[in-house]
């Protein structure tokens, strides 16, 4: 069972996140406003204000239901400026999501207007917010090699200040990494941000086949890694960032609760990990919390915590100078502190 009352982060230290799903960062309340604007029914998935679902298949039928009232390109531009000031409220300085065009094409918006509203929502967080953030564009891996390429293509014909990255979601147990490689390699030389997902479902083999096939910068959650000494001494090695989501890993199962997960031990073997909310409501967290979770359960101080922030806008997906600007505001907080 999901512990849902550990205490979050304390006041206003930065935080940031790499690794959060745009639909799966819609809260109850804004997809029960949606639903009420173009008169669907959502009652099977929300129920008192929260998300109801039982496993994984479940899980990912919930998450369409809610992403199917996100029509139009401001739908999309209020639920990335909605999130973002939400975090931005708790201290976050930086911010970015995975988008595919996969679940706004199904329910009617072309991917082009797809982009173009979920940019004006960042565009607006920034501006009132003070909040940097940018997009991941995502192959859906169990959609096959074919529609995952013509994602990367699609990313790099719209590359741009906003979107930065490429990246593959969906379900792991299906196709092997090595069926992307091209994919892969076309974002790459198209000057995109590499990640993906693996060793979240699937054992250390994957994040090896993952780093040996798609050569990713960092990888989205990788905690199973934590099986195979030699793969850990290989992501200390070449530095890859873990994209780490707690309590993405209990809700969903993964590891049994927060005293059974690797974040520490990864952390104490020199993986440059970083902290991330991955589909929030959907398991009854935030970015807040998952700074919570790492205080309460792995026993990170506030250097610790500070530290792993400053990890995640090193691996960020920005151009040097908005790097250094992000870290100029962590090292600012620092000497504010002393």
């Amino acid at each position: 069972m999901v512990n849902r009352t550990v205490s979050g982060h304390c006041a206003k230290r930065p935080i940031a996140e790499l690794h959060c799903h745009i639909e799966g960062a819609a809260p109850p309340e804004l997809v029960l406003a949606q639903a009420a604007k173009y008169g669907t029914d959502v009652s099977a998935v929300i129920r008192d204000g929260a998300y109801v679902w039982r496993d994984f298949a479940d899980f990912l039928k919930c998450y369409e239901a809610a992403a199917s009232v996100f029509r139009t390109p401001e739908d999309y531009a209020l639920l990335a400026e909605t999130y973002l000031a939400s975090i931005a409220a708790d201290g976050a300085i930086y911010g970015e999501f995975f988008v595919s065009p996969v679940p706004p094409f199904n329910a009617g918006l072309a991917p082009e207007a797809y982009l173009e509203g979920t940019i004006a929502g960042l565009q607006a967080a920034k501006a009132k917010h003070g909040i940097e953030a940018r997009l991941i564009l995502t192959g859906i891996r169990h959609a096959g090699a074919d529609a995952v390429e013509a994602a990367a293509r699609f990313a790099v014909r719209h590359k741009s200040h906003w979107l930065t990255g490429f990246g593959m979601a969906g379900e792991e147990r299906m196709h092997r990494q090595a069926d992307f490689t091209r994919a892969f390699d076309i974002a790459r030389d198209g000057g995109l941000g590499i990640t993906v997902h693996a060793g979240e479902w699937r054992g250390p083999d994957e994040v090896r086949e993952a780093l040996d096939a798609l050569r990713p910068a960092r990888i989205g959650h990788g905690v199973r890694a934590i099986e195979d000494a030699d793969l850990v001494r290989r992501l200390a090695d070449e530095r890859i960032v873990l994209e780490c989501c707690p309590g993405s890993n209990v809700a969903l199962g993964v590891f049994p609760d927060f005293a059974s997960h690797p974040y520490p031990a990864l952390r104490a073997a020199g993986v440059r990990v970083t902290l991330n909310s991955d589909d929030p409501p959907y398991f009854w967290t935030s970015l807040k919390r998952e700074y919570g979770i790492a205080r309460a359960h792995f026993g990170m101080e506030d250097a610790a915590l500070l530290a792993d922030t400053r990890t995640a806008i090193e691996a960020a997906f920005v151009d040097e100078p908005t790097r250094a600007a992000l870290l100029a505001r962590i090292d600012q907080h620092v000497v504010g502190e002393a």
